[in-house]
């Protein structure tokens, strides 16, 4: 067991939940696109023919295409209003799905563009294809964007993903960067939009100079801003269950982080075989202005590594990053579900929510309840709850069901729940919990999954 010292924290009294600002950032960045087909829409005269069809076609979605590649950029920026009021699981997954727009439109606009410009110059698509490439301004910079952008969009593939290791991702995935860059220049040079209409260029520098700011400050200056300050280093490594151990991080000044109970940082260890990785792992510990704990299990090469870290190891921190905090309470009873080492961040919240709370914790065995000594010292000094699911003599497991969780939480409707645990936990229990019927606003839950 750590040897982090668990004592009576100072509880906060409950706090009104936040209005997330999820549903005005949308509506602006769908704003942001009807400006775009508005900007096509009042530059393009008559259509006529197959060929104006198509080129007019492939104007608009290169105009939508470069739309999204900016608000791509901008959700891998990690800035902390939207990691933190939105929740980085949700931020994940707009950044999916803007993916996924930004390929299928950069496909329609390679493929009706060549089309319309073959159509119109009475030339074979390969012809048209190589004279555009060759000849045209800034298009052998755009054609790499392209070919990047594609390679980005294969490997972010969920098959593709199983089969490649996460540092291979991670580092391709950087090269978004470079592909928006390449392909930015050819969209003022050929866009029809932009030429003789400074307004309109002038906005599209904006918008593009802007998010490559967001990314310096967020994604560079600011980290090493962090790391000169608070210069963290492993303090040392404490085993708690099979396979999981829980690393304690030494640094000065760490109470300035503004660090929550229930959020992660993205670490990197400046050890052999780890610097090259930054991984998600959640505080599974109130901060402490000397100290951050994290607990990891071995699911993978990166961490079954964090348990042979040494003591004074270098650690590169970004964060803290996630919504998953006593902010989203609406009342003062919070049912927290844990399964495995999805129970680190709910430690950390079970030790500091308000009011009435209590713990269910699903693992394999009693062997497997990590921080469970843990646990059982903070229930009995704020009068909580502990409950175990854990599996049968024969392995079988004991169903979580609306009506196992209605009987083992009495009022439960009235309670804020916080979920972790696998992707398929996770689901199979939010759909118990609303069948149970825990309203929806009242189900907290985040994931690092896409």
């Amino acid at each position: 067991m750590t040897t982090v010292e668990t004592r009576r924290a100072a509880v906060p009294r409950p706090a009104a939940a936040r209005r997330s600002p999820a549903g005005p950032l949308l509506a602006v960045l769908w704003a942001g696109a009807a400006a775009v087909v508005a900007l096509w829409w009042t530059d393009t005269g008559a259509v006529v023919g197959a060929a104006g069809l198509l080129t007019g076609a492939g104007r608009i979605t290169g105009l939508l295409c470069g739309y999204a590649c900016a608000v791509l950029v901008g959700l891998m920026a990690r800035v902390p209003l939207l990691e933190r009021r939105i929740g980085s699981d949700r931020v994940a997954r707009w950044h999916a799905m803007a993916g996924r727009y930004t390929v299928c439109l950069l496909v329609a606009h390679v493929v009706t563009i060549l089309a319309g410009y073959a159509a119109t110059d009475h030339a074979s698509l390969w012809h048209e294809t190589v004279t555009v490439v060759l000849d045209y301004p800034d298009m052998l910079k755009a054609t790499a964007g392209t070919v990047i952008l594609f390679a980005v969009g294969v490997t972010s593939v969920r098959a593709a993903r199983r089969r490649t290791g996460h540092e291979f991702w991670y580092y391709v995935h950087l090269l978004t960067y470079a592909a928006v860059f390449l392909a930015f220049f050819h969209q003022l040079a050929l866009g029809e939009q932009f030429n003789g209409r400074p307004v309109a260029t002038a906005v599209w520098y904006a918008l593009y100079l802007g998010v490559a700011a967001l990314v310096l400050w967020y994604r560079v200056l600011a980290p090493v801003r962090l790391n000169r300050r608070h210069r963290m280093r492993v303090d040392s490594v404490h085993r708690e269950a099979p396979g999981v151990y829980s690393v304690v991080v030494r640094g000065r000044h760490l109470d300035e982080l503004g660090a929550r109970p229930g959020q992660f940082f993205r670490w990197r260890f400046l050890a052999a075989h780890l610097a090259w990785t930054s991984t998600p792992y959640s505080l599974s510990a109130p901060p402490r202005p000397d100290l951050l704990r994290i607990t990891v299990k071995a699911l993978g090469g990166h961490s079954a590594a964090v348990s042979l870290l040494r003591p004074g190891t270098r650690v590169w921190a970004e964060g803290p990053y996630g919504s998953l905090t006593a902010e989203r309470a609406t009342g003062d009873r919070s049912l927290l579900i844990a399964a495995g080492v999805g129970v680190t961040p709910l430690r950390a919240l079970f030790e500091t929510l308000p009011g009435e709370v209590t713990l269910l914790y699903r693992a394999r065995s009693a062997e497997d309840l990590a921080l469970g000594g843990e646990l059982e010292a903070i229930a009995k000094w704020r009068g909580a709850r502990v409950l175990y699911a854990l599996n049968g003599p024969g392995g079988e497991r004991p169903p979580i069901t609306a009506d196992s969780l209605r009987a083992a939480v009495p009022g439960l409707p009235g309670h804020d729940v916080y979920l972790c645990g696998p992707h398929g936990f996770a689901r199979d229990v939010y759909e118990a919990l609303r069948a149970a019927g825990v309203p929806d606003r009242r189900i907290h839950h985040e994931s690092f999954e896409l």
